[in-house]
């Protein structure tokens, strides 16, 4: 890629970061609303025991959201997360239930499928240049027929004798109130240190800095609502292993897509193929491989949810993968590729979780729930075209 396509990536970067959007400012509108209806219509909603339990349903939403992004990113989609989803939780199902197998071994194998399907996916896509939706909406028919051959359309416990393991306890484990506290500290420092070092590398390229003011502010707040998430946590039985699982996986997707070659190639895709080619970039290779680490994201994505099920059904992962697309795009992702953030699709995660979370808890019936989550779907895609191409432009 070419020293002014880096440039100018790291321009886009900048300004994404800097300047808010009237999606910026609506998106946590949007989340106080939904929290005060639900809040107001059952107290429960915002016990320290339901706040928790949102937590895993968001690190569960999220995870597989920011495999979604990592696909949408270049201009494609993937139909078959859900499937997926259901799939390899079943696979790890099966062989810890009937095979007896150790559960990391088993977890192993789950993670090596779907890298490897995966990458075939991303294969295919490329080297015959056909269209992400047709064959992602093949694997999404393909995997769900796999998913019940391979449970026998049983229910599949996660354990044998109810006894607990590494599987199990991916949605059960809670960190005990001290460590949570200090893992809260340890964070508060790393991302001072990084902030100070991304501020002074900027300064040293010659690239725009906001004011030492706001992004001391900005740190500050996000600091207050780390420890509040701990402190919230900490009511109930501590900081849920799921929601660890999750920060871990959008460090890793975060550092991915701002950090390295790899992050600015998919920005460099999704925003004009033409001009990455002409740029040098190997946009077969960036596409496989967003497709391949998006295998392993729907491995993991399928462990959290099959864990917290607590066992292997017929409808584990069913339209997971329209709740990941319908995050990023609230989250401000553009479905056409070259836009989107980390932090958009966690906060358009958190929206869909606690949408479904307080439909829950007022007993919404199911057939009400599918029709919320297509309305928010379709809204979502509306704001996308409606605001987007006005970003865009500016």
């Amino acid at each position: 890629m070419s020293e002014s396509a880096i440039r100018q990536h790291e321009m886009t970067v900048a300004s994404m970061n800097t300047k808010l959007s009237l999606r910026d400012l609506l998106m946590p509108a949007v989340l106080l609303g939904i929290w005060v209806f639900f809040a107001a219509m059952s107290p429960q909603f915002v016990s320290a025991r339901n706040l928790s339990m949102l937590m895993i349903e968001l690190s569960i939403t999220a995870t597989l959201a920011l495999g979604m992004l990592l696909v949408i990113l270049p201009g494609h989609i993937d139909l078959s997360a859900g499937s997926g989803v259901g799939l390899i939780g079943g696979i790890a199902s099966v062989l810890v239930f009937n095979h007896g197998w150790p559960a990391p071994a088993a977890l192993l194998v789950g993670v090596a499928v779907g890298l490897g399907v995966w990458s075939a996916l991303g294969w295919i896509i490329v080297a015959n240049r056909i269209q992400a939706f047709i064959i992602t909406l093949g694997g999404l028919l393909a995997f769900k027929g796999l998913f019940w051959l391979v449970i026998g359309s049983h229910t599949i416990p996660i354990s044998r004798g109810g006894e607990q393991n590494v599987y199990s306890l991916l949605t059960s484990f809670y960190l005990p109130p001290a460590a949570g506290y200090g893992l809260a500290a340890l964070v508060f420092t790393a991302s001072a240190a990084l902030r100070l070092r991304e501020r002074r590398r900027r300064v040293a390229h010659g690239f725009e800095v906001e004011p030492g003011e706001i992004a001391f502010l900005k740190w500050f707040v996000a600091a207050q609502g780390i420890l509040l998430t701990v402190i919230v946590c900490n009511q109930y039985r501590g900081m849920p292993l799921s929601f660890l699982i999750l920060c871990g996986v959008g460090a890793v997707v975060s550092t991915l897509t701002r950090h390295t070659p790899f992050g600015r190639h998919l920005y460099a895709v999704g925003g004009n193929e033409e001009a990455a080619i002409i740029s040098g970039v190997p946009t077969r290779r960036v596409v496989i491989l967003a497709y391949t680490l998006m295998g392993g994201i729907v491995a993991l994505t399928g462990f959290l949810q099959t864990s917290y099920s607590g066992a292997s059904t017929t409808t584990v992962g069913e339209l997971m993968e329209l709740d990941a697309v319908a995050a990023c795009v609230i989250g401000g992702t553009s479905l056409k590729g070259g836009r989107g953030t980390v932090l958009g699709a966690f906060f358009g995660a958190l929206i869909m979780a606690s949408l479904l979370n307080g439909m829950t808890l007022l007993a919404v019936t199911p057939e009400l729930k599918f029709i919320v989550r297509g309305v928010v779907l379709a809204l979502a895609v509306w704001v996308d075209t409606r605001f987007g191409q006005k970003e865009a432009s500016y």
